[in-house]
């Protein structure tokens, strides 16, 4: 049966449980004339006549009972699923999917979502680590995580962290007997530990500035990874300089773990911004997410 004639299935619902054109016409928002017209072209099409009509009332056929026991609780299931969306307007609930690199996820989702979820208990939220650049629309996130700097232009950006910066360390023991890097091009002259990134075409080129001057250094070494974790595990072990968020290596550096160098060359820049696709309305369990994360400084 053609698509269109749903309306007339749920035509002849109404009319069956009202017993009558009086009455249903109006629930349907047409005319009875239109009403009987409609019920006259699906009787036809079915070939069985579905109701009994008489001057004073109208009642299903036997056929017409079969067909409103099946048809009934089918349209009283629709109408109860579009009653739970209305529902999810005003209330927020549902799952929401985040990509995000492991640096984020613990350090700024993990802590802000321990404080949200205890008071939104209908709200799922799921992240997932993955350090490249995911497509989140291809994917079918509702959202990702990445530095500002790094969020496409056409992306909604709010965001979620502090300014950031990066420290290059190395273990006492590793920079023992050998010379600290004063500038960028000196990291030749060491062992470097990569950090992997595919979505980069592989290792990812160490960034620096100092007045103005911007440079990128892709270093050599031994070991490589696309885990900042492991990253730290191999400089505090003296396997080489590693490229980390200061954050991580802040307690190391207090602690003589790690030693910094070319501090002067790395300066703050945009931390962490939850991005999305767009403006369109969104749901309240999204909204008030965004505003959760939403950093304050």
């Amino acid at each position: 049966m053609a698509r269109e004639n749903l309306n007339d299935l749920l035509a002849f619902v109404t009319v069956a449980q009202e017993r009558g054109f009086t009455r249903a016409a109006p629930k349907l928002g047409v005319t009875q004339s239109a009403l009987s017209h409609a019920m006259n072209g699906l009787e036809e099409r079915l070939g069985v006549r579905l109701l009994n009509r008489t001057t004073r009332s109208v009642s299903p056929t036997e056929a017409g009972e079969r067909l409103l026991r099946v048809l009934a609780p089918q349209f009283e299931g629709i109408e109860a699923d579009l009653a739970d969306l209305t529902e999810m307007r005003a209330k927020p609930a549902g799952t929401i999917r985040i990509s995000s690199g492991d640096h984020a996820a613990t350090g700024i989702l993990l802590p802000a979502l321990g404080r949200f979820a205890p008071g939104y208990p209908d709200i799922k939220v799921e992240v997932i680590v993955d350090n490249g650049l995911t497509d989140i629309v291809t994917g079918r996130f509702d959202a990702g995580v990445r530095l500002g700097e790094a969020v496409e232009k056409d992306m909604i950006a709010t965001r979620i962290g502090p300014e950031m910066r990066m420290a290059v360390v190395g273990s006492p023991a590793y920079l023992k007997g050998r010379r600290k890097p004063r500038t960028p091009q000196d990291l030749t002259d060491h062992a470097c530990i990569n950090i992997h990134l595919a979505s980069y075409g592989g290792h990812y080129a160490w960034e620096f500035e100092k007045g103005g001057q911007e440079v990128k250094v892709r270093v050599e070494g031994p070991l490589a990874f696309n885990r900042i974790d492991l990253n730290r595990g191999a400089a505090l072990a003296g396997l080489g300089l590693a490229y980390l968020p200061e954050d991580l290596v802040l307690a190391d550096i207090a602690e003589s773990r790690l030693v910094r160098v070319l501090a002067d060359w790395c300066p703050p820049f945009p931390g962490y911004h939850l991005y999305y696709p767009s403006r369109r309305q969104t749901l309240p369990a999204f909204a008030v997410l965004v505003e959760a994360l939403r950093y304050r400084s």
